[in-house]
């Protein structure tokens, strides 16, 4: 019943949900300002829910990466935050860290040069 306008042309700023290297790239931001900002990785874990299969193509690494890379980081933080008690976890949280930070730009700079990832279900980088 409601027809678009002639002149209707989506916004740009729409292109970033759709699935595809942009789409990667803001999942990767979302990704590293949820270091500062927790809500932002979670916001970051559903985009790439949604779109992983719809892509095709090298970005289907990319969305398997950042999947696995939110489920180990947490999960090497769960474990990190548990031998806490005994001192060696405050070393593990900042490696942890460090790993969650390294793959993120890893990712960033393949899909910034349209490579996909070469081995998308490793667990270290």
């Amino acid at each position: 019943m409601t027809e678009t306008p002639p002149n209707f042309t989506p916004r740009k700023t729409d292109r970033w949900l759709d699935p595809g290297p942009t789409n990667v790239q803001v999942i990767y931001i979302l990704y590293l300002a949820g270091l500062a900002i927790g809500i932002s990785g979670i916001v970051g874990i559903i985009l790439a829910y949604m779109n992983r299969g719809k892509a095709g193509g090298f970005i289907e690494t990319h969305y398997t990466w950042l999947i696995r890379t939110f489920w180990i980081g947490l999960l090497y933080a769960l474990v990190s935050f548990v031998l806490m008690f005994v001192i060696i976890g405050f070393a593990l949280m900042f490696a942890v860290a460090v790993w969650f930070i390294v793959r993120c730009i890893m990712g960033l700079q393949a899909v910034g040069r349209g490579e996909p990832i070469n081995n998308p279900q490793s667990w270290l980088i």
